[in-house]
């Protein structure tokens, strides 16, 4: 993710209110809010990340209508985490009965909700330290698992609370664990 970041800060607080009409403003334009305030506008994904993270995401929708245990989200989705950052993972997904919890109204904004869990699939330009970064900021916030996927290097980060990140060199399939019960990624499809 070839990623510029502006520091508004000199001139003026950018609130959620501000970033909302930004988007609206620029449809074409990802937009994202670090702690700090700081504006990220990422560059857009090329064709084959695109209908890889579908591809992901579909593997989500698909398990989550069987189980009905939650909601999934896709990368156009900001959440609002709790240290202030506006972050869009590639594939999210939340407790039925935590996304439950939120008024309509904080549904329909930038949703003040760490997800349960999240998956970034790094695009060519990405930096791995920023995904990395991204990842932890992630778990700090209240996600109880992550999936940091590298078609480049066919290496799987897995990032969990209070454990160190486990490193998978080309896993076949990964395990939802028991935050997303019995789900079952097949890997290999993204080699």
């Amino acid at each position: 993710m070839t990623a510029f970041i502006i520091n508004f800060d000199a001139i003026v607080q950018m609130t959620d209110e501000h970033l909302e009409q930004l988007c609206r403003a620029n449809p074409d334009v990802k937009f994202e809010r670090t702690a700090k305030g700081e504006l990220v506008i990422v560059a857009p994904t090329g064709g084959e990340t695109g209908s890889y993270n579908s591809e992901l995401n579909a593997d989500f929708v698909i398990w989550n209508r069987q189980t009905k245990l939650g909601v999934v989200f896709d990368s156009s989705t900001c959440f609002k985490l709790p240290n202030g950052a506006l972050r869009s993972p590639d594939v999210a997904w939340i407790k039925q009965d935590r996304w439950d919890a939120l008024t309509p109204a904080q549904k329909a904004k930038f949703s003040p909700i760490a997800p349960d869990f999240v998956l970034e699939l790094m695009s060519p330009s990405d930096e791995l330290s920023d995904a990395q970064a991204k990842m932890r900021e992630y778990i700090e916030n209240g996600v109880k698992l992550g999936w940091l996927l590298n078609r480049k290097t066919r290496n799987v980060e897995i990032y969990r609370p209070h454990q160190p990140v486990e490193n998978l060199a080309s896993p076949p399939i990964l395990s939802g664990e028991d935050v997303l019960p019995e789900f079952v990624l097949n890997v290999q499809s993204i080699w």
